[in-house]
């Protein structure tokens, strides 16, 4: 590397990886001195009029200036960035620092010329778009501003890579030349088109992974049973449509299994999309590279001994990430169980898992390959007692999670057309920040039910790279919720309600009408709906004597009554009761649910076999015609017809109404009452709100007050003084009520007399602050002597004035005592909380947050989505509390926060909120350095 003292040192932070358009990756990073070979390698590999459209003239080589020029930079006023596949160049950009004149300058100039060369054969591939996202905003870290780009008229890709990046733009024509000009502050529109262009990048490579037009698998033996063998056996048994290879450098054969056979990848005539690789971990690099040199775009790494092994297989797990980059490849792994994809024109059975699931609409995402494997068991066993041939679109563990993670699953996901509903097994999560964002969007599409685990180990499972959080796990969880997502604590849980999303549609409201010929079903199921927050209708009994009609009679009054939003259905078995009894009442009760396709319908059965399966099979219960065998692609190899599971176009379920039965009504409501809570956050979320305008904020002063904080040696974070706190908050318009300290009664009483009474009198020390409760606290002191008096009273119980540090503050109207803060989590970012003051809602944990910037829907929504929410609204006869004015100071704080991310922390308590008005007694500020927003910067890959 380049080390001249003229130079900086280099900037390694520049370097990522990036997702492409076509779901490849590339390697971005600074060109140096070293690079003069691969510079002049890839110009003479672009086009003659890519040359032209970069320099305006024929320019068929590079001389030794250019390429000197072209390899030293500054990394301040001249910086190139190169992309690299392979370790050589497909693309360069630079830009270099410019002064009004349009010649070359230092700073202060703010202003840079851009130019951009890519190689024809990557071209269309959103490189360019890449690297001005990342030239940008290394610009913005050398304090330029603006860039200027000149284009011939022509080379239209190039214009349309300016224009289609979002920046508020200016465009000319001179000279023959289109000279561009633009902004480089992100704006809300370059800001969509970047995670437009993440959402569709990061889904493509998940789809190619997913969707692979040939497959090798990488270590298979000889004989059944390994781990590579198995996941061969399992892809031909499923019916793979595609090209599938056998790789051992052990064989000599020409066939595996009915299998093609090669000792090695290369030595395959065609291409290969994806690879698995179940071989030792030590000869691991060995096939990545033997992969990458064969242009396999992607790996599947089901070989152990990595970062869940220890520090020695976490820095072998860094390595093979890197490697498999450097040839533009994504990893599922390593350590993982596989993938599956049951679309019939795929029918991809890379994992583990020895029988193929049922085709379905659900989407299924684990990073435990035994939660995996419990997953997709009870899916095959419920499939036939649940809801029928509703079973698995596609299935992804992704092991130690070292590259594909669940942020990129949610990317496919959102555009899969073959999946309705996302269930996720979580034991970490990467990066909370994007996880919600991508979660409140899918969610506004689609269903996303998730169970984490490892809840309460206290850091992450052995093999995960995550961000520490200081948020405790039921913080993370409201905040999961916020963003639509349906959290559930077991696996049970996950399925009942997966299973409900995936065949009926969202209820309207909680209004649950409940029939059934068991009196005391009904009643459970009345007592369950009332404990999750249901609305149930008294249950209607229709005996033991009912019949099928019966049964349809009664569900078609409930359906069509406006009252009811959902039905719940009650079945136990009668004596001697036959399997045609089974099918009749699955049957009627399907048919009368078909007439009123709006509102969902679900059934509780006792030990009652033949109706789950008869629901399942009401919808198609004709005799299936015999399937054919299918002839293995490439080779002679049958597929037995019996041990293939039945695909989306072999069971006609397209037109069907399929109804969830669960075995206890516990479950069964449990399912429902999350539907409808997500129901009600998908309506809510059509209408967000909008974040207030405040006139009276000073942001301009607010920014100042902070920076002289922070430049008077407070970089490394300070906790302001009661002075500067009161001046920040009373800049956005949260004003304070001062407490004078009272080290000695004569200064209390002097405190008292510039306040004016009532006051209080209080003491501040840590051990008794904001607990009242100890006896801490006199309240409403009218004059010196009843202040006096107080303050003898303190000091004789708890202590001297040294060890109590009293003050004394005016008097508030009574009301309701409540808390208010505000952090910025490095992992999740800004959260906004709030709950009542006070031992009980600690101790309850009753307090709910909100990520920031708020909305004035959330202001409202946060303050009465805890428990004790009836407090503030005039319970048992007390005074309604202003709680307009309290959702305006939560509004104020969360623009405070937003405005200024050096603002690492806020505590108002308590806060007082009294029928007219509030008043914040206390408040504590902390400014520090602002933590890295990297959801704001260009797009790249994680590095863990």
């Amino acid at each position: 590397m380049q080390n001249s003292p003229d130079r900086h040192e280099y900037p390694a932070h520049w370097e990522a990886d990036v997702v492409l358009r076509d779901g490849g990756t590339a390697r971005i990073r600074p060109i140096t001195a070293d690079d003069a070979d691969r510079l002049v390698s890839f110009y003479e590999q672009v086009s003659d009029e890519s040359k032209y459209y970069r320099f305006f003239a024929p320019y068929p080589r590079l001389s030794a200036k250019d390429v000197h020029r072209f390899t030293h930079h500054d990394f301040v006023d001249r910086v190139g960035l190169a992309a690299t596949v392979g370790g050589e160049f497909i693309a360069t950009v630079r830009y270099d620092r410019i002064n009004a004149d349009g010649l070359p300058a230092s700073s202060p100039a703010d202003e840079a010329e851009v130019a951009f060369l890519v190689q024809d054969a990557h071209q269309g591939r959103g490189v360019a778009s890449a690297l001005l996202e990342h030239i940008a905003a290394v610009a913005r870290e050398r304090d330029i501003r603006r860039f200027a780009a000149e284009v011939l008229p022509a080379n239209n890709k190039m214009i349309k890579v300016f224009t289609d990046a979002g920046y508020q733009q200016k465009r000319h024509f001179e000279d023959g030349v289109v000279r561009l000009e633009f902004d480089l502050e992100p704006t809300d529109r370059s800001l969509a088109v970047q995670r437009a262009r993440e959402q569709r990048a990061e889904g493509r490579s998940v789809a190619r992974l997913l969707a692979p037009g040939s497959v090798a698998v990488i270590g298979a033996g000889r004989t059944p049973g390994g781990v590579g063998r198995s996941v061969l056996d399992n892809l031909r048994e499923a019916g793979f449509t595609g090209r599938l290879y056998a790789v051992n450098g052990a064989l000599q054969e020409k066939e595996l299994a009915g299998v093609p056979a090669y000792s090695s990848v290369r030595d395959i005539p065609e291409p290969v999309d994806l690879a698995v690789v179940a071989v030792r971990a030590e000869r691991v690099p060995e096939v990545v590279a033997e992969c990458g040199e064969h242009g396999v775009q992607g790996l599947v790494v089901v070989s152990a001994g990595y970062a869940e092994s220890g520090p020695e297989g976490r820095e072998r797990q860094r390595e093979l990430v890197r490697q498999a980059r450097t040839y533009g490849m994504r990893i599922i792994g390593p350590n993982a169980f596989g993938v599956i994809n049951t679309s019939p024109e795929v029918r991809l059975n890379a994992s583990l898992a020895p029988e193929m699931p049922r085709a379905g609409r659900i989407g299924l995402f684990a990073q435990s390959g035994a939660i995996g494997i419990a997953l997709l068991s009870r899916l095959h066993r419920r499939g036939g007692g649940v809801t029928g041939v509703t079973g698995v679109s596609t299935f992804i563990s992704s092991g130690n999670r070292a590259d594909v993670s669940g942020n990129d699953v949610l990317q496919y996901w959102y555009d899969d057309p073959d999946t309705d509903v996302a269930l996720m097994y979580l034991e970490s999560i990467g990066n909370p920040r994007k996880f919600t964002r991508l979660a409140r969007r899918t969610a506004a599409a689609k269903p996303l039910v998730v169970v984490q685990g490892a809840r309460h180990g206290g850091a992450a499972p052995q093999g995960h790279a995550v961000r520490a959080t200081r948020l405790p796990h039921a913080t993370v969880s409201a905040l999961l919720r916020q963003a639509g997502v349906i959290r559930v604590d077991t696996i049970t849980e996950l399925v009942d309600a997966g299973l409900l999303l995936a065949r009926q549609p969202l209820p309207m409201g909680p209004r649950v009408a409940i029939l059934g010929n068991s009196e005391s079903l009904g009643l459970l199921t009345y007592d369950a709906c009332l404990a999750e927050g249901l609305r149930p209708l008294p249950p209607v009994d229709l005996t033991t004597a009912a019949s099928a009609e019966d049964f349809r009679a009664a569900l078609t009054h409930a359906l069509a009554d406006d009252g009811c939003d959902a039905v719940a259905v009650t079945a136990i078995p009668a004596v001697g009761e036959t399997s045609t009894a089974d099918t009749a009442l699955a049957e009627a009760l399907r048919s009368a649910s078909a007439a009123a396709p709006d509102k969902p319908v679900l059934v509780v059965h006792v030990e009652l076999g033949g109706l789950a399966e008869a629901l399942s099979a009401a919808a198609g219960t004709a005799p299936q015609a015999a399937r054919p065998a299918l002839p293995f692609a490439g080779s002679n190899h049958p597929i037995r017809p019996a041990d293939r599971p039945p695909t989306v176009a072999e069971v006609p379920e397209a037109d069907s109404r399929l109804i969830p039965a669960y075995p206890a009504a516990e479950r069964a409501v449990r399912a429902l009452a999350e539907a409808v809570r997500y129901g009600q956050w998908r309506r809510e979320a059509a209408d967000p709100g909008r974040v207030p305008e405040y006139e009276d904020i000073d942001e301009k002063g607010a920014a100042e007050q902070i920076d002289r904080l922070l430049g008077d040696g407070g970089m490394g974070g300070l906790t302001l003084g009661p002075d500067d706190t009161c001046a920040l908050l009373g800049r956005y318009g949260i004003d304070v009520r001062r407490a004078l300290p009272a080290p000695t009664p004569d200064e209390a009483v002097a405190a008292a007399e510039r306040l004016g009474y009532p006051v209080a009198l209080k003491t501040t020390a840590p051990h008794l602050r904001h607990r009242a409760d100890l006896g801490g606290v006199r309240l409403d002191l009218a004059d010196e002597e009843q202040l006096r008096r107080a303050y003898a009273e303190l000091t004789s119980l708890f202590g001297t004035p040294e060890e109590l540090r009293p003050v004394v503050q005016a008097m508030a109207p009574r009301g309701v005592d409540t808390v208010v803060r505000a952090v910025i989590d490095p992992a999740a970012g800004a959260v906004l909380s709030f709950g009542l003051a006070g031992a009980p809602s600690e101790l309850l944990g009753d307090t709910a947050h909100r990520l920031i910037p708020v909305t004035d829907r959330d202001a409202a929504s946060l303050v009465r989505s805890i428990r004790t929410a009836p407090l503030l609204f005039g319970w048992r006869g007390s005074a309604p509390a202003d709680v307009v004015a309290l959702e305006e100071l939560l509004l104020r704080l969360s623009r405070l926060v937003d405005d200024h991310p050096e603002v690492v922390s806020v505590s108002l308590e308590p806060v007082v909120v009294a029928p007219h008005g509030l008043s914040a007694l206390g408040a504590s500020v902390r400014l520090a350095p602002p933590p890295a927003r990297d959801d704001l910067g260009p797009r790249t890959l994680p590095v863990y």
